[in-house]
C-alpha cells in the first residue's frame, strides 16, 4: 500500500503522523511511504531520518495524488479538503460529531474514514489514551499558568504557601484525561474534587488517594455546588464518537469566581462547558464573565515530540494492518479497526457518530 504523511497545517500544530521508527516497521513489509517535506521538523525528524528509514520525501500535492492511505495527527482543515481525491483513505483524529463540514466532504469525495478516537480495543481507547494522559498531565499545569494575576487569574497559587489554602480544583470526568489530571494537580498540592458518573471509577480513586480527594457522583447539585467553589475547572468528559454533554450551563459560568480558571479538554468533540469554543496555541484564552477558558483544540501539540512518540506507538499496529491487508479485509475481519470507521462508501457507519451529525 502507499501510504502517505502530510505536513500538518493547523495553527500550531507541530506533530506528525508517523515517526521514522514507525516508517521503518512499514518499509519492512514491503510498503511505499511518502513523507512530505519537513513534516517532521518540528517534532524533531529531519528528512534524512525518513530517508534512511525507507521513505520518500515529497511535496503535498504529490502526495496527496498518488498515497491510497493518509495518516495524519488532527483532522484536515478546509485548505486541504480539495487534495483528497475519490476512495482515498484517510486514518487520523476526526472528532466529526463536532464537525459536520469535515463530514460532508468526506461522504462527497467517498473518503474512507478511520477516526483515532473511536477505536475500541478490550474497552479501552488505545490510540486517543496517549494524547488524553499528555492533555490531562497539561491542564493543572496550564491552569496554575493563568491562575496568576498579571494573565487576570484569582492571583492564587495552586499549590498554596505556608498558611496559605491551596487552589480548589474540580475534574469533571475520571476517565484517562481526568486520571491523569488527578495525578498532577494532586501531585501540586491542590485541593481536588473528582466528579464522575460511574461509582466504580470514584471507589477506585477513594482506595488510591485514601480519602484526601473529594469524590463525587455527578449530580446537578453536586455539580453546581463544586463549580461555584472552584478556582480551576478541568472539564474532562469524553462520550465516544458522540458530542460531549454540556454539563456547565453559562449561568452556573456566571456564579464562579472571577479570575477562575477553565481547562476544558473535551473541547474537540463540543466541549462540557456552554461557555467553549475552540481556542488556538496562538490565542489560548478568552474571558466570559470573568472566568478564563483555555480551550485549545490540539493541547499535545505543544510538546510534539512526547506526543509524537507516543501516538506512533499506539497507532503503528493498526497502520500496520490496514497497510497488510487492505481496508476491507481489516474491518471484515472483526478486526478493532472496525469501530475507528466513521465514513465509508459515502454514507457514516459510527453509530454515535451518526446520531450527534443527525444522520
Amino acid at each position: 500500500m502507499i501510504v502517505g504523511v502530510p505536513k500538518e497545517i493547523k495553527e500550531h500544530e507541530y506533530r506528525v503522523g508517523i515517526t521514522p521508527a514507525g516508517v521503518k516497521e512499514l518499509a519492512k513489509g514491503g510498503h511505499r511511504i511518502i513523507v512530505e517535506q519537513s513534516a517532521g521538523a518540528e517534532s524533531g525528524f529531519a528528512d534524512e531520518d525518513y530517508q534512511l528509514a525507507g521513505a520518500e520525501i515529497s511535496d503535498r500535492k504529490n502526495l496527496f495524488h498518488t498515497s491510497e492511505l493518509i495518516v495524519k495527527v488532527k483532522e484536515p482543515l478546509p485548505e486541504e479538503f480539495h487534495l483528497f481525491h475519490e476512495g482515498q483513505a484517510l486514518f487520523t483524529f476526526l472528532h466529526l460529531a463536532s464537525n459536520p463540514e469535515l463530514a460532508k466532504i468526506l461522504l462527497q469525495k467517498n473518503i474512507t474514514g478511520f477516526a483515532y478516537e473511536t477505536l475500541e480495543a478490550n474497552n479501552t481507547l488505545p490510540l486517543l489514551k496517549p494524547m488524553s494522559e499528555i492533555a490531562g498531565r497539561m491542564a493543572p499545569f496550564i491552569a496554575a499558568f493563568y491562575l496568576q494575576k498579571i494573565h487576570g487569574g484569582e492571583g492564587l497559587l495552586l499549590t498554596g504557601a505556608e498558611g496559605v489554602s491551596p487552589a480548589q480544583v474540580l475534574i469533571l470526568g475520571a476517565g484517562v484525561v481526568g486520571m491523569n489530571a488527578l495525578k498532577i494537580a494532586s501531585g501540586m498540592g491542590a485541593q481536588v474534587t473528582v466528579i464522575n458518573r460511574g461509582a466504580e471509577k470514584l471507589k477506585q480513586i477513594d482506595e488510591m488517594y485514601k480519602g484526601h480527594v473529594k469524590t463525587l457522583p455527578a449530580t446537578a447539585e453536586n455539580i453546581e455546588t463544586e463549580t461555584i467553589r472552584a478556582d480551576v475547572l478541568i472539564g474532562a468528559v469524553y462520550v465516544t464518537g458522540s458530542k460531549t454533554p454540556k454539563l456547565i450551563s453559562r449561568e452556573l459560568v456566571s456564579k464562579m469566581k472571577k479570575g477562575a480558571v477553565i481547562v476544558d479538554v473535551s473541547v474537540d468533540q463540543g466541549g462540557c462547558i456552554e461557555t467553549t469554543r475552540p481556542a488556538t496555541h496562538n490565542n489560548p484564552t478568552y474571558t466570559v464573565d470573568g472566568i478564563i477558558h483555555y480551550t485549545v483544540a490540539n493541547m499535545p501539540g505543544a510538546y510534539p515530540r512526547s506526543s509524537t512518540l507516543a501516538l506512533t506507538a499506539a497507532t503503528i499496529e493498526y497502520i500496520k494492518i490496514l497497510a497488510d491487508n487492505g481496508l476491507d479485509l481489516s474491518v471484515k475481519a472483526g478486526h478493532s479497526l472496525r469501530t475507528a470507521l466513521n465514513t465509508c462508501r459515502g454514507e457514516i457507519v459510527h453509530k454515535a457518530v451518526a446520531e450527534a451529525l443527525q444522520r
